[in-house]
């Protein structure tokens, strides 16, 4: 297989980049755009010793105020449609200070697009049906932009084995989706039947965690839910632990990954089995990634899997996914 080209929006925001001090990188947005924020400060972090960086809520950024956000900060934010007010009022307050800033979207003329200095697009089935190649996925868009700074202020290159890995990514994710469609047909009716869900994760995996806590089990189905970590739960969260509670555990592939098994270990001796459903990302078939990008590209299937995940739970609730909303894209007063 030819290895696929850049993106173009990411080759033009790294051109910008290019040549440019950059001392410090922000990743800024909100909801499930925020998700993608943590496994991207994971990579940098992992194969940048030039840039520090952090993750923000887009409105917590503003109030916050950072005093390390300069004129040498770059600043990354993401917005679905581009339409997130904090996240657009986000770009602005960094464009005053000076800073470059990227933005990612579906749309290229919304107004985070107007606010940034370059936008970077990508697909996403949940704004238009349509299925998409995970290579157009935000994930697979930011993971360029990362790999584009390492190479750029650290020179570490490691695009091509990523690009590889992206164009390869997903016939992983199809596969997956046979893979866990047991454990789904298994568990979605015991779990459809639970007001409370939590997930679990770490590393990598946390952002998926996230998501699928608060835009999914919260947002689409009314589940109460919460992200936890796998080595905060031992840290207090654990407590709340017995035969009938409900979790939702992801194993992934990188460095972290011992958190999560110890987490299983303990689920598995104070909870129920058939309450405990784990997506363990060492069952899968990951030929055609580069190994060093499993751990990273891990949550993209995950994340994936766990939507045909939840169209089974929204079908045995009897409650329609984004059109059963009762707040979100429904008010314009909050």
């Amino acid at each position: 297989m030819t290895t696929p080209a850049l993106d173009n929006g990411v080759a033009a925001a790294l051109s910008l980049i290019d040549g440019r001090k950059i001392d410090h990188v922000f990743f800024v947005a909100c909801g499930g755009s925020l998700s993608i924020m943590h496994p991207a400060k994971f990579m940098l972090d992992q194969y940048s010793a030039a840039l520090p960086s952090d993750v923000y809520n887009a409105a917590e950024f503003i109030h916050r105020a950072p005093k390390r956000l300069t004129a040498n900060s770059l600043v990354i934010l993401c917005s679905m449609t581009g339409t997130t007010r904090e996240t657009v009022a986000a770009a602005k307050h960094a464009a005053n200070i000076g800073c470059l800033t990227i933005g990612m979207s579906t749309l290229a003329d919304s107004p985070l697009s107007e606010a940034c200095d370059t936008t970077v697009g990508f697909d996403a089935p949940y704004t238009t049906g349509v299925p998409i190649d995970a290579l157009n996925s935000n994930y697979a868009r930011i993971y360029q932009l990362v790999l584009g700074l390492a190479k750029i202020f650290d020179g570490v290159d490691k695009l091509a084995p990523l690009m590889d890995s992206l164009g390869n990514l997903q016939g992983v994710i199809d596969k997956a989706h046979a893979r866990f469609a047991p454990l789904f047909d298994d568990y979605a009716p015991q779990l459809a039947k639970e007001d409370v869900i939590y997930t679990m994760a770490s590393g990598a995996n946390f952002g998926a965690a996230y998501s699928f806590a608060i835009c999914v089990l919260m947002e689409m189905q009314r589940i109460n839910s919460q992200a936890i970590h796998a080595n905060e739960f031992f840290h207090g969260p654990f407590e709340v632990l017995d035969k009938d509670r409900a979790f939702i555990l992801l194993k992934g592939l990188d460095s972290t990954r011992p958190l999560e098994e110890r987490a299983e270990e303990f689920l598995h001796r104070f909870g129920t089995g058939d309450k405990i459903m784990v997506l363990d990302a060492a069952t899968l078939d990951f030929d055609g990634i580069a190994p060093e990008f499993r751990g990273n590209l891990a949550p993209l299937v995950f994340f994936d899997t766990l939507w045909r995940f939840i169209y089974k739970v929204a079908d045995l609730r009897g409650l329609e996914m984004l059109e059963g909303r009762r707040y979100m894209k429904k008010l314009s007063d909050y």
